[in-house]
């Protein structure tokens, strides 16, 4: 196993505070964003989570990897829809490299 994930959830509910007692003001804007994500109501709690882990793969966050994963399973995520949006967070990593490819290769262009 790559990480105890209970123990990483666990880990960041309790740090919390850290952060908290050094910069109350971020973290109460931190918490009002989390809150205020899907306020409109256009995508169900469930999606949501499914395209926050795909997010949270693409900048490599355990910590939200765990957060997100916890709060899909809690909003009824199946294996096969997590391991879908994981595909989709695969594709675009792959399309992302590809792009910057072309950056370099016109960088090597343009510097020789």
């Amino acid at each position: 196993m790559f990480l105890n994930w209970s123990e990483l959830l666990g880990t960041l509910k309790r740090s919390s505070n850290l952060l908290g007692n050094s910069n109350p003001k971020m973290l109460e804007a931190y918490r009002n964003l989390a809150a205020a994500q899907g306020s409109n109501g256009a995508l169900d709690a469930k999606t949501r989570e499914l395209i926050a882990i795909a997010v949270a793969v693409t900048t490599r966050c355990d910590g939200c990897i765990s957060s997100h994963t916890a709060a899909a399973v809690q909003a009824g995520a199946t294996e096969a829809e997590v391991a879908d949006a994981l595909g989709t967070a695969i594709a675009l990593n792959a399309g992302a490299a590809y792009v910057y490819s072309l950056h370099a290769m016109e960088a090597m262009q343009s510097l020789k």
